[in-house]
């Protein structure tokens, strides 16, 4: 038994030895590429084999991959049938720079050995693709080829009206990989981002100069001037491939087919790096008239409407009603302010509920703003709440339109609890008001006598009396505490500040989670946005670049950790018109999120 053990241990050792040396796994790629070119490098395995382990491609950019595929063939020679199974996986790389590289080698499992690819030397030489053939014959990129633009809706508006800028690209070859490398910082204005085009470029064609274009939109800003002069747009720098077919010679000996061929397979086409930017832009930014400015104006700028409701206009007295403000329409929505109504001394108001609602398209913002006040009359009568005035500055009328809520009647019947402690509570808390000014006579009930007692004057009374006295002086000073941090509105929104963050971040996640690119990147910027912003004290009108730099420096903040929010700040604006794998480009920007904002805390 142990020799027939021996002779089988034995003879699947060789079997195992043979279907190694039996297994070709090699890399195929060209021995040499251009800078900037896209070229293909496959690992092609002839047998079955698994847990395939991608190579490092060092010194080269990976565009995408791996890409598996498999084939079959059979082969009968003299009767004998012969079964080939071959595996490929596919990458796709751009050269970066010059040089000669060694193209690493793969690995695959095959019957429970770990197998290694060959590896392949290529070189990358200078992109004279741009130049390519003859002195009489070259082939170039130029602007009548490729250009941006920026182009925004006017050049001249109000303080606070919404401006909407457009980027597109215009193309008469092929072009792909489409990045933005540099964004500008929109000094002066604010900001919000409305491309909607979920990660893919809508295009179509223009007749300009005579020539026939393809465009596409890259991006869409609106802009909101928050000073006055004239506001400077800088260049938006951005990178793609061109793809440009090369004029050959035809050699002797030249067959057609081969050309034909060789042009389906892309071998007469050049692919070239092109660097373009956008043109500045000189916004005039006027002041609003002061000329019959009303009080009631707060700085709203576009066409609104402004409505109220109320849930009911009779009630007892220490019942809650709710009443709610809504101003909607198109404008600076983020930005406006709900004028406050004004209520009876004797109701007592807390603080509203704020709800923005914003949709973005290519016409700007537009949306409603809303405010629900919880209002408790503390006595019965009838009152009537007055009409809230909200004025707003109309561009297209060039002049100021006030709006009027509804008046409403309230009857306030009497509660059985009204009155029991003769302090009515006015608008916010903000005054206390006693009413009932009758003093009623003392009530004599008798002689008194003094009874048999076994607390009062013991030490247990004094003991209760001191313990008493100390628990409402902890609790008044906590009181005072509380109080005078939520009045430290600068204090609150600092200490809240990334409680928001990470939920915001907790928000980008399940985005994450479900490849939801444009929600995914708005939670993240918000999250990086409000937390600079609550935790600097910097209003979010006043949010840019430039005031984010300067206000984290100011507060000592290394200059590597500033330089990184700034990036990452850049890169969730412009990371969904990135090449490569949209799945771990967010996974990075998440980690870089948490890990920027955990040191930002740590510094301030």
């Amino acid at each position: 038994m142990k020799r027939i053990g021996l002779f089988l241990v034995c003879l699947m050792t060789a079997f195992l030895l043979r279907a190694q040396d039996d297994v070709n796994f090699k890399v195929i790629c060209k021995k040499q590429v251009v800078v900037g070119e896209q070229f293909q490098v496959s690992y092609e395995l002839s047998g079955d084999g698994k847990n395939f382990e991608s190579p490092d491609f060092n010194g080269f950019e990976l565009v995408g991959g791996p890409f598996s595929s498999s084939s079959s063939s059979v082969q009968i020679i003299n009767g004998s049938v012969t079964r080939t199974n071959t595996h490929t996986y596919s990458f796709y790389l751009r050269a970066i720079k010059e040089g000669k590289y060694t193209l690493p080698a793969a690995s695959i499992t095959v019957n429970k050995q770990k197998v290694k690819s060959s590896t392949a030397e290529i070189e990358v030489v200078k992109d004279n693709s741009v130049t390519a053939g003859s002195a009489s014959n070259k082939a170039t990129v130029s602007t009548k080829d490729v250009f941006l633009e920026a182009v925004p809706n006017k050049r001249s508006a109000y303080l606070g009206e919404q401006i909407i800028l457009t980027y597109k690209i215009y193309y008469t070859i092929p072009i792909s990989n489409l990045s933005i490398s540099k964004a500008p910082s929109y000094s002066g204005f604010w900001t919000k981002d409305i491309t909607d085009n979920n990660g893919v470029l809508q295009q179509s064609s223009v007749m300009r100069n005579g020539q026939e274009y393809h465009v596409a939109t890259i991006q869409e800003i609106v802009l909101i001037p928050q000073k006055t002069g004239t506001l400077t747009i800088d260049p938006l720098d951005i990178t793609c491939i061109a793809q440009i077919r090369q004029e050959r010679q035809q050699p002797k000996g030249y067959d057609p087919f081969e050309n034909f061929f060789g042009d389906i397979m892309g071998s007469s086409y050049t692919n070239v790096k092109k660097d373009m930017k956008s043109q500045p832009i000189n916004i005039e930014v006027k002041a609003l008239p002061a000329k019959d400015k009303p009080n009631s104006f707060k700085g709203a700028v576009g066409q609104f409407t402004f409505t109220s409701k109320i849930d009911k206009t009779e009630m007892k007295s220490n019942d809650a009603f709710t009443v709610t403000y809504t101003v909607t329409g198109k404008g600076n929505i983020d930005l406006l302010d709900i004028p406050k109504p004004v209520f009876p001394a004797d109701f007592e108001v807390y603080d509203p509920k704020i709800t923005t609602n914003i949709k973005n398209n290519s016409f700007g913002l537009s949306g409603s703003k809303k405010a629900e006040y919880v209002v408790i009359p503390r006595s019965s009568g009838k009152f009537t709440l007055t009409p809230t005035e909200f004025t707003y500055f109309d561009p297209t009328k060039n002049k100021y339109v006030t709006l009027e809520s509804d008046k409403y009647e309230l009857k306030v019947e009497k509660s059985a609890n009204e009155g029991s402690s003769g302090i009515i509570y006015a608008g916010g808390q903000e005054a206390i008001k006693v009413v009932g000014s009758d003093i009623n006579h003392i009530m004599t009930i008798g002689e008194l006598q003094k009874g048999d007692t076994l607390l009062f004057g013991s030490p247990l009374y004094f003991i209760i009396m001191i313990a008493m006295i100390a628990v409402f002086a902890a609790a008044f000073i906590t009181y005072k505490r509380i109080n005078k941090f939520n009045q430290n509105q600068v204090l609150v929104r600092n200490k809240k500040a990334t409680k928001i963050a990470k939920k915001r971040l907790q928000n980008a996640y399940n985005y994450l989670k479900i490849k939801d690119q444009n929600h995914f990147y708005e939670e993240l910027s918000q999250a990086l946005w409000g937390y600079i912003s609550d935790k600097l004290n910097i209003s979010r009108s006043q949010l840019s670049m430039d005031t984010v730099k300067e206000a984290m420096s100011s507060k000592c903040v290394p200059e590597d950790i500033v330089n990184q929010f700034i990036e990452l700040l850049n890169s969730c604006e412009f990371a969904r018109f990135a090449p490569g794998d949209p799945g771990k480009k967010m996974e990075d920007l998440y980690q870089k999120g948490i890990e920027v904002i955990t040191k930002a805390e740590k510094n301030l």
